[in-house]
């Protein structure tokens, strides 16, 4: 999602450092891996697929798997099981998924001679999960509006989510799109969509759309991008809805940033516009569901810098019932263009880790560099539409202030933030000293993030976009390591086997052993492109994607890299 502006840095919210909320370092019996296991059950796909970002309802990145390679050359073919060539610039994540693996990306290889590569595309490309052969694409020309809704370049930076022949995905183009996971290859034009152009073995077979930019009045700020999920027949989306060219402007604030529809048949249940004329630039977070005991909730991350939860099934009228918000920037903290400010919006994607809710701050990655926050909540704190964010905001006279976009609280006008009562914070973390000097250094501050959180036996993995990759205790947000992985990261971590797998722009794959003590790699790979997205592993593979390439790679085989 590389697209626009720049950065600096504050140094003013360093003193507040990590601020724990809760000591209980009693070891835990929570598995995510059989919890994903079990989610991943429910669906019509393989035990061991990894059928959506984040592979289940926890978005936890905790497969099951063992004999992952700790070493692999895309040079030499050594450990590659296959590679499969793809556009020039990938963020989108694979999916795996009953023999196929799903990749976003653009259209610069060219595999459908009706669009050769240097037509613009956003596509979605499907290849076959044991030998990597292409099988198709799905196509998606770009607007005609241009940059500030489809930026140049930019393909399909979401993940899909796969159920059965089923697929769902959000196009650059602001579509909602359900398909036929066999595309054209079975022979059969499935409806009710039925106006392909073309139905070749290589095209994608459309069954539904829903175009939000039409029926909705959304305008997403450069690009569309949400990697939606589901809870039964109800899908979860992310509408993108943003900012216009001249970055102050909202088009179009009374349309829908959340929305839940019948992934059957495309019908829209309900939406919600909450961030409305406070959003600070786009949209691009993707949805979480769960269930904490008898309480469902569908978790938005908003482009507000607020975390919203929301009854999934709204109030049966077409409106949102909300359970509670959550404001993940401090009130004092203040948008400007470019990234010069403190305040941010939220990109990464909120994970379920044993009742609580984890979510960290970021912006725009050609924002720049910029501190940022990494917040534990408590999503029963209250579940009555409260306001359950650390502090609140007033006036000089102690009158409560409603929300606002560029600083909610400003001390020049007597304006304060103060201690909420119903705050569901379990604790926060922007930084900590761990070499015991008394200062917060450089290397000790948690730096705004594009990243999701994986978490295993209590323990915290986050990058940022500094390019620290940090180790925590999930329960407390004591951190316990830091390390440089000297160049910027876009993705999320990895944990399987007893290890953990982040990359960066520099191309590197960094490979930790999972444990609080060391902040030393075991391994640095280099893949010979940046890497933007998401390790992840289905039925024993790994597959890493950098710019250019997916890699299938799975110990002991050996492959004639890609061209």
């Amino acid at each position: 999602m590389k697209h626009l502006l720049l950065l600096t840095t504050c140094l003013t919210l360093l003193a507040a450092g990590f601020v724990p909320m809760i000591a209980d370092d009693a070891e835990s019996d929570y598995d995510p891996v059989a919890l994903a296991l079990e989610d991943i059950a429910k669906l019509d796909v393989g035990d061991h697929d990894w059928p959506q970002w984040g592979g289940w309802y926890g978005k936890n990145n905790t497969p099951d798997a063992e004999n992952i390679p700790s070493e692999w050359d895309v040079t030499t073919g050594e450990n590659i099981l296959w590679s499969a060539p793809l556009g020039s610039q990938t963020y989108g994540n694979a999916v795996i998924a009953n023999g196929q693996v799903y990749v976003g990306t653009n259209n610069h290889h060219g595999y459908i001679a009706r669009y050769p590569k240097t037509v613009d595309l956003g596509v979605l490309v499907a290849f076959d999960e044991k030998t990597g052969d292409f099988l198709w694409q799905h196509s998606s020309p770009k607007l005609s509006t241009g940059r500030v809704h489809d930026w140049p370049d930019q393909g399909i930076c979401c993940a899909p989510y796969v159920d059965g022949e089923r697929l769902w995905f959000v196009t650059s183009r602001g579509e909602v799109r359900c398909l036929d996971t066999q595309g054209f290859r079975d022979g059969e034009n499935d409806g009710p969509y039925t106006a392909e152009d073309v139905e070749a073995e290589t095209e994608a077979d459309v069954i539904w759309v829903y175009d939000m930019m039409g029926e909705n009045g959304v305008s997403q700020h450069n690009m569309c991008s949400c990697s939606v999920t589901c809870a039964g027949d109800l899908l979860f989306v992310n509408t993108s809805n943003g900012v216009d060219e001249s970055h102050i402007n909202i088009p179009a604030p009374d349309a829908p940033s959340f929305m839940v529809m019948n992934k059957n048949t495309g019908e829209v249940l309900w939406t919600d516009k909450s961030p409305g004329t406070n959003i600070l630039h786009g949209q691009w977070s993707s949805p979480t569901y769960a269930e904490f005991g008898d309480v469902k909730q569908v978790i938005f991350a908003g482009g507000d810098g607020w975390v919203y939860s929301f009854t999934p099934e709204g109030d049966g009228n077409g409106n949102a019932t909300l359970l509670w918000k959550f404001d993940c920037n401090p009130k004092e903290t203040k948008w400007e263009l470019g990234g010069a400010g403190t305040r941010n919006n939220i990109i990464a994607t909120p994970v379920i880790y044993d009742g609580m809710v984890y979510v960290a701050v970021g912006q725009d990655p050609e924002h720049g560099e910029g501190l940022g926050h990494l917040w534990c909540i408590d999503p029963l704190k209250k579940t009555d539409g409260s306001d359950v964010s650390p502090t609140l905001a007033q006036d000089k006279d102690g009158n409560p202030l409603p929300p606002r976009r560029l600083q909610a609280v400003n001390t020049n006008n007597g304006e304060q933030s103060v201690e909420n009562p119903d705050s569901a914070e379990i604790w926060h973390y922007s930084g900590g000293d761990i070499n015991g000097n008394d200062e917060i250094d450089w290397e000790e501050e948690m730096h705004r993030s594009c990243g999701t959180v994986a978490i295993k036996d209590d323990i915290l993995y986050i990058s940022d976009f500094s390019g620290l990759f940090h180790c925590l205790n999930a329960r407390t947000g004591e951190p316990y390591w830091t390390y440089d992985l000297f160049a910027q990261a876009w993705g999320s971590p990895l944990i399987v086997d007893g290890k953990v797998y982040i990359g960066d722009e520099d191309g590197d794959v960094a490979i930790f052993e999972h444990q609080t003590e060391s902040n030393e790699p075991i391994a640095e790979i280099n893949m010979n492109n940046s890497v933007y997205s998401t390790p992840v592993i289905a039925n024993g593979v790994l597959y890493i994607s950098n710019k250019s390439t997916l890699y299938a790679i799975k110990d002991g085989a050996q492959s004639v890299p890609a061209e």
